[in-house]
């Protein structure tokens, strides 16, 4: 009598899966770019801000949440075709989750699709997408300590987005604390201190992602 192992690495499932919608994005010429952060970091308000100011490009997004639909229907007022994931007790996104929100959207139709992540700094770390970019959104009215307790998350991103600038002093967090502690963690990190609510920095992050779009 012979013991049969049903074991499967599921990471090792997600990675293939993780290839697989890298192929789709690539085929299908569409720049894939998986936003992450904390609940109230500004994730979605960041997004609707890119569908506003990037109008000479089409733009997809994908929404992701544990229960609610709310920041699916918000980003749907910009007129892009959205799709919302909910995970129930997930507090991440998967592979094979953007796998079937892909299915509904129109990929060939697009130049970049957004995908905004779970609210959550650690659980999104672990499970590629098949993204070819990953953000960090972290907001200064989490703490200026937030980056340092959260290294992983920072050290699989390429790009921080250290944000509500606007309101640091009120807060007492210090804005350059915050992007130190973002370039010790990882030194090639793109770091862009802004104010989604006030536009300000938004553009350089603009003009970063259509320059890492031209090298992909």
């Amino acid at each position: 009598m012979h013991d049969i192992s049903l074991n499967r690495d599921v990471m090792v499932i997600h990675k293939a899966l993780a290839a697989k919608n890298r192929k789709l994005f690539d085929d299908n010429k569409v720049f894939a770019v998986n936003i992450m952060g904390a609940v109230g970091s500004g994730k979605t308000a960041l997004i609707e801000l890119l569908c506003d100011k990037m109008k000479e490009v089409k733009i997809g997004v994908i929404a992701g949440d544990v229960i609610s639909e709310v920041d699916a229907k918000r980003l749907r007022k910009k007129k892009k075709p959205v799709v919302g994931i909910n995970t129930g007790k997930e507090c991440h996104l998967d592979a094979h989750l953007v796998d079937h929100a892909l299915e509904k959207l129109p990929l060939a139709g697009l130049d970049f699709l957004f995908i905004e992540n779970v609210g959550n700094l650690i659980c999104p770390v672990d499970f590629e997408l098949g993204s070819h970019l990953n953000v960090v959104v972290v907001s200064v009215s989490e703490g200026d300590d937030t980056i340092e307790k959260h290294p992983a998350i920072f050290l699989t991103a390429d790009a921080a987005l250290i944000n509500k600038i606007d309101i640091a002093k009120a807060v007492d967090a210090n804005v350059d604390k915050m992007v130190a502690d973002a370039k010790k963690i990882n030194p090639g990190l793109q770091v862009i201190p802004v104010s989604i609510k006030k536009d300000v920095g938004v553009d350089d992050f603009i003009r970063w992602l259509k320059d890492a779009r031209g090298k992909n």
